[in-house]
């Protein structure tokens, strides 16, 4: 069984930046819409004929990104941005009259959060998606129709979901429920209410909770190791 995570946010908030301390040949890291990475990004090159050992690929087909989170044998997989996997499906079928497509998208969807929670032992897959208000004023993953909202429940099928913030000037993850979103996360994962928006250390923290082996953690204590033996 994979670890999925959600992270959610609205625009500019800092969830793709939360990339940026991640070592780039333990990631795949799945656009849903190709754009530039928002940091300085020299090792993170596009996957092609020529450079298979890139670590970005680009696609908006759900079954393609069931297809790479289940093969891939990278231990972090990252989506981003995936609400745009229902959208864009969406304004391609914007003139069918009927409604099925909505359950059709709401299925897709679905899909991909199976694939990534069912996926082999000691992958992470971390879903990183915008954010809306529903009736109740509560803020929650944006989707698209009413089903996945009414009948599924994306947050639901994960054990963390955190969402990010700007507190005076800092880019923070939340990881309290403040009883007006769908953050979660076993108690004693994080320590703080608010962390720094940096995936690498919160997938340092998940791998630890749960107890999975992480080659960043094990290169750095190498390096640590080699370091201490020359002095």
């Amino acid at each position: 069984m994979s670890i999925a995570t959600l992270i959610i946010g609205q625009s500019g908030t800092g969830k793709t930046t939360s990339l940026r301390n991640l070592n780039p040949q333990h990631v795949l890291l799945i656009q849903v819409i190709k754009k530039p990475l928002p940091f300085r990004s020299p090792n993170w090159t596009y996957i092609t004929p020529e450079n298979k050992q890139g670590s970005i690929l680009v696609s908006d087909n759900p079954h393609f990104i069931i297809d790479v989170i289940l093969k891939s044998k990278r231990p972090i997989i990252i989506v981003d941005d995936f609400q745009y996997v229902m959208a864009n499906e969406f304004m391609r079928r914007s003139s069918e009259k009927s409604f099925d497509k909505f359950t059709e998208i709401g299925r897709n969807a679905w899909d991909v959060f199976n694939a990534a929670i069912n996926a082999h032992d000691h992958k992470r897959v971390y879903l990183l998606s915008h954010t809306e208000e529903d009736a109740q004023g509560k803020t929650k993953i944006k989707t698209i129709g009413k089903m996945l909202d009414e009948k599924i429940t994306l947050e639901g099928m994960v054990t963390t979901c955190l969402q990010t913030a700007v507190i005076n000037g800092q880019y923070v993850f939340q990881t309290k429920n403040n009883g007006n979103s769908t953050v979660k996360a076993p108690a004693d994962l994080f320590k703080e209410d608010h962390i720094e928006n940096d995936l690498n250390e919160v997938d340092i923290a998940i791998c630890e909770f749960y107890g999975i082996p992480n080659p960043q953690v094990q290169s750095q204590n190498s390096q640590q190791q080699q370091t201490a033996n020359h002095a």
